[in-house]
């Protein structure tokens, strides 16, 4: 039974989109007919000759989505739903109609003889290659269920301490927008009409008034070319990062950033640490553990650095004495991967070290936070209050001359 994407109008001509499970497209146009529906259009979502169906599909899921639809599938299997059964269930479950026809793709393959992991590649950029190779390692130890509830855990746990640490810059973020609009507005609107009267005096201005007014005029005349501008550089600094030599130096910059670099390491480690966690207590070999871990780093230098760990591990050493000499992790990985190792526990070490690690990023993210908020709000007093003087001085200026 194939999965079909119809388009098909009813009696009162409304059209109605949607998804129906059939065995050809002519049993998909009889069961539409059979709902009152005139079929105009339909696509079969697991043919061989799919490219364009699917391409309609890639719209790649939110961390969100992707824990919801996996703790959902997780629940049915560990309810003991067939495998096409629980995909079944979860379609039905699903709000997102991008969500719904890519799992209905999924149980097609999967209705058509394939394993859930060799379904899941077909959609590489919704499902990663961690996620796959969890799938993958579930199916091979028979518990799928239970590693699916694991792999679910590990999606929902990455998008709460993304969510604390984007919450922490909420405020700070919120200051600054809200300072800069404020400021374009007294530069474009109130100190050009305020300080005209002063013009029109003839008085000699003070040098903050006329460098005020000059800024102002710039603002005023030249401000679209300079966002534009700022966008251009934006798109120019991205081109330039997309060489890998400059990119890790950039990297290496930003890792060695005070409070910054810290948070930057903490979240990238705790998300490798916790992948690395995952797979390896799922059954899958080190090694492709390491790989499918590496995926997940953001910083090009780690990601470097575990390439050359992958290398040493597969030559005989220890995952600790390699992250050691690589110099670039936390300790705190070090010394309880070492620990794993020795006691036959790595992968509880290892998630042990990913939540000290979430821990310690979400505490300096909120410190860093703390200490941001007073001092915009100071920054943005200082800019007021050098505008306001600028144009209080000519003012001043006039009733020293009238006394």
């Amino acid at each position: 039974m194939s999965s079909f994407r119809f388009e098909a109008s009813d009696s009162a001509g409304r059209i109605e989109k949607g998804l129906v499970e059939a065995d050809s497209a002519a049993a998909a146009r009889s069961a539409l007919r059979a709902r009152g529906l005139i079929p105009l259009a339909v696509n079969d979502l697991t043919a061989p000759s799919k490219p364009a169906a699917r391409r309609r599909l890639r719209r790649r899921f939110s961390d969100s989505e992707l824990a919801l639809v996996t703790r959902q599938l997780a629940s049915f299997l560990a309810a003991g739903l067939p495998v096409a059964q629980a995909l079944g269930a979860t379609i039905d479950q699903a709000e997102e109609p991008a969500v719904r026809e890519i799992f209905a793709a999924v149980r097609s393959d999967v209705f058509g003889g394939h394993r859930l992991a060799e379904a899941l590649a077909q959609f590489p950029r919704e499902f990663p290659e961690v996620y796959r190779a969890t799938v993958a390692a579930g199916e091979d130890s028979g518990q799928l269920a239970g590693v699916m509830e694991r792999l679910s855990d590990y999606l929902e746990e990455r998008q709460a301490l993304r969510g604390k640490i984007a919450g922490a810059f909420i405020y700070p973020a919120v200051v600054t927008l809200v300072a800069f609009v404020i400021v374009i507005f007294l530069m474009t609107y109130v100190v050009p009409q305020v300080v005209e009267v002063f013009r029109q005096s003839r008085q000699a201005l003070p040098w903050p008034t006329r460098f005020l007014l000059g800024l102002s005029e710039v603002v005023r005349v030249a401000g679209v070319w300079l966002a534009l501008a700022a966008v251009g550089a934006a798109f120019g600094v991205r081109a330039w990062l997309r060489v890998p030599a400059r990119r890790l130096a950039w990297h290496g910059l930003l890792l060695r950033m005070p409070l910054f670099g810290r948070i930057l390491r903490g979240i990238d480690t705790a998300r490798f640490a916790s992948t690395l966690a995952i797979l390896t207590s799922a059954g899958v070999p080190l090694l492709r553990a390491l790989e499918a871990a590496r995926a997940t780093l953001a910083n090009s230098v780690l990601a470097t650095a575990v390439v050359q760990i992958i290398e040493a591990v597969r030559e005989g050493a220890t995952l600790s004495g390699s992250l050691s000499r690589s110099k670039v992790f936390p300790p705190v990985l070090v010394h309880l991967a070492a620990s794993g190792e020795s006691t036959g526990q790595l992968s509880t070490q290892l998630e042990r070290a990913a939540t000290n690690l979430s821990r310690e990023a979400e505490r300096r993210a909120l410190a860093l936070s703390t200490l941001l908020e007073p001092l915009l709000i100071l920054a943005m007093g200082a800019i007021v209050l050098a505008i306001v003087l600028a144009v209080l001085m000519p003012i001043i200026e006039i009733n020293q001359l009238v006394r």
